[in-house]
């Protein structure tokens, strides 16, 4: 998930010098620019293959339903969300989120999984309620943004236009008030490193400042809400699954200070992140690196599986408490 604007934490020299070919340095982008970058994106999966053909096979045992739709042009997206069957009020409701950053494969994988996999161990006990692709454009062509050139994760506001998060905030109006916890699923990547923040830069007119990338699964808490018990307990059941990020020499992770072992904190509400969408007591983000030599695809999955797990035994915890 990157935090703007600031150096990371593996080496610099990992990545190659950055010149965005879009755009006058120095000038922020417009119409044109967006458009000329719009133009270089190419379809490179199936949202329909890969996450609505999995959640079909999901609706014999749970409640599917659609929340919306995001179009652009011809391309129209169906937004799907599953949750128990047996949803009942007094039990806490957690929300997981996937696929805010589209080409972040683990999350959306790592959400459908859960469902599948451990879905029904906590229908009974939580109200569950599992957004997987929030980005479905985003999805198909392994982009952070939009088809706008907007980043969805900075645009979880009141009012907002953004297609994708006024159709998870839509979603999660009624319930507003009923969040325990809320849990949304992210990667750090290279290509964070090599191509989106030289976009971003170049997309603000500003210059680009090489950084890192963390090697490793890490979290980040909320500046104005801290859990340092609850982010432990997430991580505490992923090292079982993957390794965790260890600080750079300032002690930081991707140009933040290490507040706790493998946990950083953004101020979530003006950031506009998803992760401040509920005002839930409980709430992380999970950052695992897929391109870690010491990881896999599947690994990286599985993490996020036990990260959802995590919370949702944490919440009963509490609740137990």
């Amino acid at each position: 998930m990157l935090a703007p604007s600031t150096p990371s934490a593996a080496p610099a020299s990992a990545f190659p010098p950055a010149s965005y070919p879009i755009g006058t340095p120095g000038q922020p982008w417009g119409p044109a620019e967006v458009a000329q970058w719009r133009a270089r994106q190419v379809r490179q999966r199936s949202y329909a293959q890969d996450v609505l053909a999995v959640v079909d096979t999901l609706r014999e045992r749970f409640d599917v339903r659609s929340y919306g739709e995001v179009a652009y042009g011809d391309d129209r997206y169906a937004l799907q969300s599953i949750r128990p069957r047996q949803w009942a009020a007094g039990r806490p409701t957690v929300l997981v989120t996937g696929g805010v950053h589209g080409y972040e494969t683990s999350g959306v994988l790592g959400a459908l999984r859960f469902v599948q996999e451990h879905g029904e161990r906590y229908a009974e006990r939580v109200n569950w309620l599992v957004a997987p692709c929030v980005s479905p454009w985003g999805w198909e062509r392994i982009q952070r943004w939009n088809h706008d050139a907007i980043d969805p994760n900075r645009s979880f506001r009141p009012g907002t236009t953004v297609q994708e998060p006024a159709a998870l905030l839509a979603l999660i109006a009624p319930l507003q008030g009923q969040f325990a916890a809320h849990i949304d699923l992210h990667e750090t990547t290279d290509t964070d490193e090599s191509e989106y923040r030289p976009a971003v830069a170049a997309r603000d007119g500003k210059a680009f400042v090489p950084g890192t990338i963390p090697d490793g699964f890490y979290l980040v808490d909320d500046t104005e809400n801290p859990q340092p018990a609850f982010q432990k307990a997430v991580l505490e059941a992923v090292a079982k699954v993957t390794h965790i990020a260890l600080p750079d020499e300032k002690n930081e992770l991707i140009g933040s200070p290490m507040t706790e072992p493998g946990v950083i904190r953004y101020e979530l509400t003006a950031w506009g992140l998803c992760g401040s969408a509920t005002g839930a007591r409980y709430t992380t983000t999970t950052e695992v690196y897929p391109d870690s030599a010491r990881t896999t695809p599947e690994e990286c999955i599985a993490a996020q599986v036990a990260a959802v797990c995590a919370v949702l035994d944490f919440v009963l915890g509490q609740q137990a408490g």
